[in-house]
């Protein structure tokens, strides 16, 4: 029976899923750092289901608050309030930025409502144009669509929602000459993750703070991969020491249970008023209790002190690892966000990985994407480095056969 159940997913998948994905294999646990296929073949997870089980899968503490949680209360609606939301609300707080919180589902919606916070603030002055940047990826509803720099996302879908615009990401001349009049927030990721891993440089953002000042714009921060201890600080702003005005956060929020917010300085706080924003399953008492316990976890697990020390431990053995080969550009990123930049399509790279049981992800084409776990051990560093050494050589042996 077992050894049917990936072919009897195969196919209920294709005959009942609609097909936006392609998904490569089928999982049937995860523990930890490890995902185990339907065949007990167990595989080292350095993507973490895209930066969002980032204490690895089903870690005790989530679960034991998930279940105890659902044993007492999922959902009430916001007609009300549950006891734990705002518990959770105030805890974020409690890491250093003084603001107030609006709690939905996904990255998506936390940039779509920072987006209504924007034009919301910014239309009793005429103001309600968003610079965003290119290469930047911000979600796949209409507006975050609108402003995602990657036109390959839109393709299909236009006309576009009209109302953004965009300049090249660490170009600050380019910002300054684009904000005019008529703009009222200046978008970004610190770090960009489907653009191919590519931080924003500290002295760049510095000065986009200062603009912003100047001009009175807004500063929106969308930290939905990066935030969440992914550079070794709780929220991504936090590692380039610049504060902006709000700031979306999603993916690792709940260590895997769907949850998205956005974080709003108190001067900008109240500018969303009863009724013109809402979310039927925002902060719930069942996704603000796995929220806690994920938080919960990262203080008392010492997780970003993790971070910082198998990040300079990974970076030193990809550096040493990929200096052999020529088609290896860069290795780049920041914390626990590690891109490895090729000059080639990185997908081939990633599958062969696969037969080294290390899952990988790919961005911008051309980067091997590597979001291990927060919590992960020197030993599984050392695993994840002799399969990507192994699987450079093949790669590398691929790309000699193939030039004959």
């Amino acid at each position: 029976m077992n050894g049917d159940l990936a072919g009897q997913t195969r196919e209920l998948f294709s005959e009942y899923v609609m097909p936006t994905y392609a998904p490569l294999l089928v999982f049937e646990r995860g523990e930890g750092a490890y995902l185990y296929d339907t065949e007990k073949r167990r595989y080292l997870d350095f993507a973490c289901g895209i930066s969002v089980c980032n204490l690895g899968h089903c870690h005790p503490k989530v679960t034991a608050a998930i279940c105890e949680q659902a044993g007492k209360l999922v959902h009430v609606s916001n007609l009300y309030m549950n006891t734990v939301m705002p518990k959770l609300a105030a805890k974020l707080a409690s890491f250093g930025f003084d603001g107030k919180v609006f709690f939905c589902n996904s990255g998506s919606e936390a940039n779509e409502g920072m987006i209504k916070l924007a034009r919301k603030w910014g239309n009793p002055q005429g103001k309600n144009r968003i610079v965003c940047m290119e290469n930047s990826f911000h979600g796949r509803t209409l507006a975050a669509l609108a402003a995602t720099g990657r036109a390959k996302y839109r393709k299909g879908f236009e006309p576009d929602m009209p109302g953004f615009s965009f300049v090249p990401f660490n170009d600050f001349d380019a910002l300054k000459n684009a904000i005019a009049g008529d703009v009222c927030a200046v978008l970004l990721e610190p770090l960009q993750g489907e653009g191919g891993i590519i931080p924003a440089d500290l002295e760049y953002l510095k000065k986009v703070r200062a603009l912003c000042d100047e001009m009175g714009v807004l500063l929106l921060f969308d930290e939905v991969q990066c935030g969440m201890g992914r550079l070794g600080t709780l929220f991504a702003h936090q590692t380039f020491g610049v504060k902006p005005d709000a700031f979306s956060m999603a993916k690792a929020l709940a260590n895997g249970f769907p949850m998205g917010a956005f974080m709003v300085a108190r001067e900008y706080a109240d500018t969303l008023t009863v009724g013109s924003h809402a979310s039927t399953f925002g902060g719930t008492a069942l996704a603000a209790a796995a929220a806690l316990a994920t938080l919960d976890a990262i203080e008392t697990e010492h997780v970003l002190d993790n971070v910082k020390k198998q990040s300079e431990y990974l970076f030193s053995g990809l550096r040493r690892i990929v200096a052999p080969y020529g088609f290896v550009k860069a290795v780049r990123g920041r914390g626990l966000m590690i891109g490895v930049v090729l000059d080639v399509p990185a997908v081939g790279l990633q599958k062969i990985l696969f037969d080294y049981d290390l899952i990988t992800l790919t961005a911008g084409e051309t980067v091997l994407r590597l979001l291990p776990p927060l919590n992960v051990s020197r030993e599984q560093c050392d695993m994840a480095l002799a399969a990507i050494e192994k699987g450079l050589a093949d790669f590398a042996a691929q790309r000699k056969e193939q030039e004959k």
